[in-house]
């Protein structure tokens, strides 16, 4: 019989073959050209449509407040980005802030602050480091995960050091801890459906501590300033 670690690594990577190949197809179907420069206007000051600018809560650089209320959006790949204005829009996850919002924007404006977003590199912010223990416990569970209870590696699929594989996986190295435990807790309770066989079925297998754990590990994973480098 397989053992798990192979069995789980083999899972995650058709998911992300899958993955890559819905945003290698839609990429290949776009024949419009965003422009970061309506991008960077949205961001300041929202859309016609009513939609406010991005900068309230995310800020024009990106890099949100730190509190994990807000997630830290520059860098994302700008495939990743629009796919999650599309599925606020589509119900496909459900926020009582981002639904209207994404709702109303037009096709050319997600595209247009996806792509503005995604040519930022700005610094991560100075955050208190989390428990050490605890750090310790997440970093096990992203980079080998835990076979014992058939669970694969967040690395498996993030890539290593929680970089992102661009263009469809994010990055959550530097991500906000609060933000990545209450989206991995979203994801538990349906209100993020894009991934059945992937987030959903991962999250699901998940405790309390592993969240606390995963998410305290991922965002000090980069120092402050360190992908402003990149």
């Amino acid at each position: 019989m397989m053992p798990a670690s192979i069995r789980y690594a083999v899972a995650s990577g058709a998911i992300l073959a899958s993955l890559t190949a819905e945003a290698t197809a839609q990429s290949a179907n776009v024949t419009r050209a965003a422009d970061t420069k309506h991008g960077a206007t949205i961001a300041a000051q929202g859309t016609a449509g009513g939609a406010p600018g991005c900068a309230q809560c995310h800020a024009f650089n990106g890099a949100s407040d730190g509190s994990g209320a807000f997630p830290r959006i520059a860098g994302q790949s700008a495939y990743y980005l629009s796919k999650q204005l599309r599925d606020f829009r589509s119900g496909q996850r459900d926020n009582a802030v981002m639904t209207p919002i994404a709702k109303a924007m037009t096709a050319e404006d997600i595209d247009d602050v996806a792509a503005y977003y995604a040519g930022l590199h700005s610094p991560v912010l100075p955050l208190a480091k989390p428990d050490t223990a605890l750090i310790k416990q997440g970093e096990q569970l992203a980079s080998v995960g835990d076979e014992g209870r058939g669970l694969q590696a967040c690395n498996n699929c993030h890539g290593p050091g929680g970089a992102g594989e661009a263009p469809a996986i994010p990055y959550l190295a530097g991500q906000y801890a609060p933000y990545i435990a209450m989206e991995l807790r979203m994801w538990q309770r349906g209100f993020r459906k894009s991934s059945p066989n992937g987030m959903a079925f991962v999250s699901k297998q998940l405790t309390d501590s592993d969240i606390s754990a995963v998410a305290a590990y991922y965002q000090q994973v980069l120092g402050a300033g360190e992908l402003a480098a990149q």
